[in-house]
């Protein structure tokens, strides 16, 4: 079995894409999924959240208060470190358990979906491939500041605190842009998974 890397700017299309994927049986391990997991109350991660960040970043019922923790981490980069520092050894560890369990039930291969697989810099030695989904710069800013209602400078500063997108597609093994409709973009998907297939 080979690790195959999904990943992409914010706001580029990558959910559209994940589910694509699973639509042709394959299995994608989200991480943002299992981010969400390792924070829940009472958790590891959530206890050192709490610690470190304080009770402005939680809501009374004591779930993560996303909006407030983002605004402090995208706008202090020593403060997006030490987030990092605390929830991602619990997001690979996650990661591993789940790939271990594909392994063993014998898939050929797994998409792992990484929105920060080059920014984090250790799950990457573990990928055989790598998808990047991509989409022009104004259509990424539209798309976020709609997703997540945010103001432009906010939409910015998420985006900036990622790697450029065109440094991603440079170490990109496939590229799936997702600029047109999403019919368009499934085409592109079905074509690359036919590619991953053939593999050995």
């Amino acid at each position: 079995m080979f690790l195959v890397g999904l990943t992409g700017g914010i706001a580029t299309g990558k959910s559209n894409v994940a589910s694509v994927i699973r639509s042709m049986g394959i299995e994608v391990i989200d991480s943002d999924l299992i981010a969400r997991e390792v924070v829940e109350p009472g958790k590891k991660a959530w206890k050192k959240i709490r610690k470190e960040f304080g009770d402005a970043v939680f809501h009374s019922d004591g779930s993560l208060n996303r909006p407030a923790l983002g605004q402090i981490v995208f706008s202090k980069p020593e403060k997006r470190k030490l987030l990092n520092s605390i929830t991602h050894p619990e997001i690979y560890k996650s990661i591993f358990f789940r790939c271990v369990k594909y392994f063993f039930m014998g898939h050929h291969f797994v998409v792992v979906d990484v929105p920060l697989l080059y920014e984090s810099g250790k799950m990457v030695r573990y990928i055989e491939k790598i998808i990047v989904v991509a989409c022009e710069p104004h259509i990424q800013l539209e798309r976020l500041m709609a997703r997540d209602n945010l103001s432009e400078n906010d939409a910015v500063a998420r985006i900036n605190a990622q790697m450029p997108l065109k440094d991603k597609i440079k170490l990109a093994d496939f590229i799936i842009t997702s600029n047109g409709s999403k019919d368009e973009t499934k085409v592109q998907v079905e074509s690359v998974v036919k590619q991953l297939r053939e593999l050995k």
